[in-house]
């Protein structure tokens, strides 16, 4: 351990460990706003294009686990290179051109970078004094709604000035840039505690995500009723599987006894409803703000455009991020993490009071900001109440699948509510379809504060 008092050596490792949180943030937000470029440009469909955001949520909820275990061990600081080394070769995958097939492997390789993000985290609480580690925690923890707010807008540009392969190959060099600084700035851990995989584990568990991922990510398996509910009942029985086995290795991916504990069972619980609520938001405004004039709403703004309109989204969750620390010492971990929820419902009740106005739209958009880069940032301390240290980045990677499970739920869900908003005579939906299916957030938020809110009952005497 370091001193407990704060060195130039703390805040070195402090500010790298967030430079590399902000890198792969960006890195993983390269897919998203490249989407439609990839269709056009190799020629695929948009639904077969969406993969190369889904094929790297899928590696990050699979590999995060597997890496979030190695790094309870003595390889922690190997695996973190490995993972990034991996990173910057599947950059390099998709910054070539080749075929469709090289750029789904190269975003695969990429998805392993969101499972660095607890391991960060873990180093963080390891090596650093308790102050400082919770403020770069807090901070790590809202790099992923900065890196949105970076991603967008610079994708966007790069790719309209200079095209797909160079915007996928500025990704290249993010991703190398961040194995270079962890390399020369990431300390080896100071446990000596060797680790052992759980295979069959890692294979039933990265089974069951798969299948959640393609019926929510991929809503044509639902075209035959009976295909979309066999491959949920497939992921339900391999999630089964992976349940049984993990209770009963001696070894196991996750501690399910720790996992389903009070405190860490109600974050995840909380951190699902509310990354559901907040991607769905997320969604629709993203989407409001490019749909054309003349459809009778929305202002029309091309690809960088609206990367730029997320840039008050990003703004203010950092701003949010960096005041949650002393937030919560002034009232409570709850009471933060209600303040910021709320700031979620405001947003969408702005959004509801004036959406004709870009102004206002952008207001939203800041209070969701606020809201999100908040919930993500007291998120670490409401998981890790009580956690023990040797579990840290476990319970974390357990956590990041569940974020990113209901983000893609929640995008999802943006995308279905809008097609049934939508005319058979229309290629837009209503205008009220946007503020009808908005105000689902409420109630899914109102659920994570709710959650949250329940205190354990003290032992009886």
């Amino acid at each position: 351990m370091t001193s407990p008092n704060s060195s130039p050596t703390e805040g070195t490792l402090s500010r790298s460990i967030i430079v590399i949180a902000l890198l792969g943030a960006v890195i993983g937000g390269v897919g998203a706003p490249l989407i439609t470029s990839a269709a056009l440009g190799l020629n695929v469909p948009l639904e077969v294009a969406q993969w190369t955001l889904t094929i790297t949520l899928f590696t990050g909820a699979v590999t995060a686990p597997v890496l979030g275990r190695l790094g309870a061990g003595r390889q922690r600081r190997a695996t973190v290179l490995i993972a990034l080394g991996l990173v910057a070769l599947g950059g390099l995958l998709t910054a070539v051109p080749a075929h469709f097939a090289v750029l789904i492997i190269g975003r695969g390789l990429q998805g392993l970078g969101l499972g660095v993000t607890p391991l960060l985290m873990s180093i963080a609480r390891d090596h650093l004094s308790a102050s400082r580690a919770e403020s770069t925690i807090a901070t790590v923890s809202v790099a992923s709604t900065v890196g949105i707010g970076v991603a967008y807008p610079l994708m966007g540009f790069v790719d309209e000035a200079a095209g797909l392969r160079i915007a996928y190959g500025l990704g290249f060099l993010l991703s190398l840039t961040a194995f270079v600084l962890a390399w020369l700035a990431l300390p080896g851990s100071n446990s000596r505690q060797r680790v052992r995989i759980d295979s069959a584990g890692a294979l039933l568990l990265a089974l069951g995500i798969l299948g959640v991922l393609m019926v929510v990510a991929q809503p044509s398996v639902w075209q035959q009723p009976w295909i979309g509910a066999l491959i949920l009942i497939a992921a339900i029985a391999a999630f089964a599987g992976w349940a049984a086995v993990e209770r009963r290795t001696t070894s196991p991916l996750v501690d399910l006894r720790l996992f389903l504990t009070g405190n860490v069972l109600r974050a995840n619980i909380a951190m699902l409803a509310s990354a559901v609520a907040m991607y769905l938001l997320f969604s629709l405004f993203t989407r409001y703000v490019q749909t054309p004039a003349n459809s009778g709403y929305g202002f029309g703004l091309t690809g960088a455009a609206a990367g730029a309109a997320l840039i008050p989204f990003s703004a203010l969750g950092f701003v949010a991020g960096r005041a949650t620390p002393s937030l919560a010492e002034k009232t409570s971990a709850r009471w933060t993490f209600a303040i910021h929820s709320a700031a979620v419902i405001a947003g969408m009740a702005v959004f509801a009071f004036s959406p004709d106005s870009l102004i206002v739209v952008l207001i939203a958009m800041s209070l969701l900001g606020f809201g999100v880069g908040g919930v993500s940032a007291i998120m670490p301390r409401l998981i890790l109440d009580g956690v023990p240290k040797s579990e840290t980045s476990s319970v974390l990677s357990i956590n990041q699948i569940v974020r990113a499970s209901g983000f893609s739920f929640g995008s999802a869900l943006a995308g279905l509510l809008l097609a049934t908003a939508t005319p058979a005579d229309s290629l837009v939906p209503d205008e009220f379809g946007y503020t009808a299916a908005g105000f689902l957030a409420i109630p899914l938020v109102a659920l994570s504060i709710a959650v949250v809110a329940i205190r354990r009952r003290p032992a009886s005497r």
